[in-house]
């Protein structure tokens, strides 16, 4: 059974979100506060999941989201927001959110996205390993890359995309195939959350000591690993 922390000040909704994600096979746990977050994520096991709204009574969970990337990176985050800005949505998933959803949520969709991110996380850990390609060793396993003995640890996602890509260097991955590897989704119209992801990655991994770009992109074909 995959646990989940929940962490939402709608009490309300936490009530009917845990009743339906426990029938879904969920153990469900549930904070309403940044701080009884931090104090469950610390004398507690990690979940396997976590479930993030934006706004909270005693901080911005976005911060609580830069927490866990630092203490937590191979940990599984939704954001969820009752405003559902595009910007507030573009922000999460620049500080490492794997999935984002507007308030409210159909809980059928939320149930699907879950378990679209956990079937990564596991495929990951099934995956025994390790892929190399000139300075870069990757390990999927731990969700690590290693550039001139530097470990940089990524997120699912980003260990998803970046598995998908050193698989095939030099040629490029249709947008919606890298969407459903790595996202475990459909491409939508005006789904950036695979650029998104895209951008994070380059930023960690950084450029070729050439200066030249690791991931490009070819327009209409996708993005490729320049090795």
């Amino acid at each position: 059974m995959n646990t989940l922390l929940l962490i939402d000040d709608d009490e309300e909704l936490c009530e009917l979100l845990n009743h339906w994600l426990s029938q879904e096979g969920f153990e469900v746990n549930t904070c309403h506060t940044t701080q009884k977050a931090k104090d469950y994520l610390l004398s507690q096991t990690l979940p396997d999941a976590v479930i993030l709204d934006v706004m909270l009574p005693d901080g911005n969970g976005l911060d609580l989201l830069k927490i866990l990337r630092v203490n937590h990176p191979e940990l599984p985050v939704l954001m969820l927001s009752a405003r559902g800005e595009p910007l507030d949505r573009i922000l999460g998933l620049e500080l490492g959110a794997d999935d984002y959803l507007p308030k409210p949520c159909d809980p059928r969709e939320l149930t699907a996205r879950l378990k679209a991110i956990l079937r990564r996380t596991h495929t990951i850990a099934a995956t025994p390993s390790q892929l190399e390609l000139g300075d870069l060793t990757f390990s999927p396993v731990r969700g690590v890359a290693i550039i001139d003995n530097i470990e940089i640890t990524l997120t699912v996602s980003e260990s998803r995309l970046l598995e998908a890509l050193l698989k095939q260097p030099g040629e490029p991955v249709d947008k919606s195939e890298l969407t459903q590897l790595a996202l475990g989704k459909k491409l939508t119209l005006y789904d950036r959350s695979l650029d998104m992801h895209i951008s994070n990655l380059r930023k960690k991994l950084g450029p070729h000591s050439d200066g030249s770009q690791r991931i490009l992109s070819l327009r209409s074909r996708g993005y490729y690993y320049n090795g």
